[in-house]
């Protein structure tokens, strides 16, 4: 399994992510400052592991400090040094909810952690190295069970009679690059693999960042997982071919409202039209901090504007060259000069067009009167 973001005590290194998938080379990660660029530029990408590393940038910082006695000896001056860093992270990328609410959540933790007689700065630091740390293991075990859930309910709903297997498209990158390991909506596509019921998997490009033909094409060919990469205008006559039988489509997410609406990769809310249309089975897979009781529906997202440069130019090898490295790798220019352009790193799907929520406790539909009702995830608990 590739395995994107490396850590040991206090020593955090990420594969950089634009220069998959032509290089291969990690970069390290010291200090929060050096997480938000990584964050923002997009060489970590993908809710769950942008939350994850945000936080570890964190904990190696704070790890360096603790080891060069930099820490502050109050435990209110420590928890407000942390509260100043995550506030400063989480302006890295706003749409994503993950990484604002592990930022909460630690927050609270080294809080609580400083109200207990005689806590040190030290003390509310180790509270903080630790509960990062976790994350990483925490994630991986969540994916796990998303792949397990979504697999056996397209397994149920989605397989046409007669059949045993299934074939599936997916959208952007929600593997191993966009999380700890394993993925969720790709982790689904490997669990239907690992039980033979994946006939065949399609992944869009997924303009402008290519996320598809870059990191999901990448992730498919080195699992092995018989693939076929399509441009985002085809995904129509995709589902139209009876030859291609796609039985469903399986997304991620970087944040789910409170009635089910969902903001995913610019292209997700064309693809649900499409597969409701056609009949397809149409699957949001998130692990529940990616679930935002907060956010009553879509239209409270805040959708984040990339820069132009991502639509007007593509970046890549030449392909005559005879070995790849970082100076073969050029931008070429694809629109006319001038022309101006809207670049949303995100759209809305509503709720009324996707079939189910796959997270690490279940599958959740809607209910009898045709609404999501995910404050019950909340209550059940991890298996």
């Amino acid at each position: 399994m590739l395995q994107a973001i490396k850590y040991s005590k206090g020593k955090l290194e990420i594969l950089d992510q634009l220069q998959l998938p032509f290089i291969e080379i990690f970069i390290p990660i010291r200090s929060t400052e050096d997480g938000w660029h990584a964050i923002k530029d997009m060489k970590v990408r993908g809710a769950p592991a942008i939350a994850i590393v945000a936080m570890l940038a964190l904990a190696s910082e704070l790890t360096s400090a603790l080891e060069g006695s930099m820490i502050p000896r109050s435990a209110e001056e420590m928890c407000q040094y942390i509260s100043t860093k995550l506030a400063y992270l989480v302006t890295s990328r706003p749409t994503a909810v993950n990484l604002s609410d592990a930022a909460r959540k630690l927050e609270t933790l080294v809080l609580n952690r400083a109200k207990i007689a005689e806590s040190r700065g030290s003390d509310v630091a180790h509270t903080f190295i630790q509960a990062a740390e976790a994350m990483l293991g925490d994630d991986l075990k969540d994916n796990q069970r998303i792949g397990h859930n979504g697999a056996e309910w397209i397994a149920k709903y989605a397989v046409k009679p007669g059949h045993s297997q299934v074939a599936v498209l997916t959208h952007c990158n929600t593997g191993s690059l966009a999380t700890s390991g394993y993925g969720t909506a790709l982790g689904v596509v490997r669990s239907l693999a690992a039980n033979n019921t994946l006939q065949h998997a399609y992944c869009t490009e997924t303009r402008p960042y290519n996320q598809g033909s870059r990191l999901t094409a990448f992730e498919l060919v080195h699992d092995g997982i018989p693939a076929t990469l399509i441009t985002d205008s085809m995904a129509a006559a995709l589902l139209a071919s009876a030859e291609a039988g796609v039985g469903a489509i399986i997304v991620g997410a970087d944040r789910v409202a409170a009635n089910g609406d969902t903001a995913n990769k610019i292209g997700t809310y064309a693809l649900a039209v499409l597969a409701k249309h056609h009949g397809v089975k149409f699957l949001v897979a998130a692990p529940r901090t990616t679930i935002d009781l907060a956010t009553k529906s879509g239209r409270e997202i805040v959708i984040e504007q990339r820069p132009a440069s991502e639509v007007t130019s593509i970046k890549g090898p030449r392909s005559d060259a005879e070995s790849i490295d970082g100076a073969s790798i050029e931008s070429v220019q694809i629109a006319a000069p001038g022309i101006s352009v809207w670049n949303p790193a995100f759209d809305i799907t509503p709720s009324a067009l996707i079939d189910g929520i796959v997270t690490e406790v279940g599958v959740v539909e809607k209910g009898a009167e045709g609404q999501y009702h995910l404050d019950g995830l909340f209550d059940a608990p991890s298996v």
